[in-house]
């Protein structure tokens, strides 16, 4: 249960930077570029040896990285457009290009380079994820203001049970609602 403010905030990609990162083959950063450190707020020291999903925001839908995945077992190059998570809880947007790199025709990592998108295609492209998130997943973005008192019930009740926010508030909801 995300409670700040910033979660709202967006991080936008200057035009003409490119955010470049690599991967081994189990999606764990071995390389990260300035860039990638500034707009992730995430130091390089930080990133490398993490998996990359470390910036994997929840509006993403899993079919979006099923087809990543897919396409570059088909080594394919993948392109698209991809919301990530700052570590402050933001996101930013990019379109990335994702392919493998081989050496003596072997695969040995995974390059990323990622760029600034348009206004319109962000849009787009999170009212695509919204929809498949629902149909796929059937679970929706949703902003609810609280009362400070409900939040530390639910807090409370995270704690005690060894829950995240999210399961106590479902659960909640589903012996409530039925």
């Amino acid at each position: 249960m995300q409670t700040s403010y910033q979660m709202f905030i967006e991080t936008e990609v200057p035009e003409g930077q490119l955010i470049v990162s690599r991967t081994d083959l189990r999606g764990n950063i071995t390389y990260a570029n300035d860039v990638f450190a500034n707009i992730s707020g995430y130091s390089i020291d930080e990133l490398v040896g993490k998996p990359h999903c470390i910036v994997r925001h929840p509006d993403m839908p899993r079919s979006v990285f099923r087809n990543l995945w897919e396409t570059l077992k088909n080594e394919q190059i993948w392109k698209g457009f991809v919301k990530n998570l700052r570590k402050d809880g933001g996101y930013y947007w990019v379109y990335a290009e994702i392919s493998g790199v081989y050496k003596d025709g072997k695969l040995v990592e995974y390059k990323s380079m990622r760029m600034p998108m348009s206004s319109e295609d962000k849009k787009t492209a999170q009212n695509q994820y919204d929809v498949l998130r629902e149909k796929e997943e059937g679970t929706c973005r949703a902003v609810v203001s609280l009362s400070k008192e409900n939040v530390d019930k639910i807090k409370k009740l995270a704690k005690d049970e060894g829950a995240s926010e999210d399961k106590v508030i479902n659960d909640i909801l589903s012996d409530t609602l039925l």
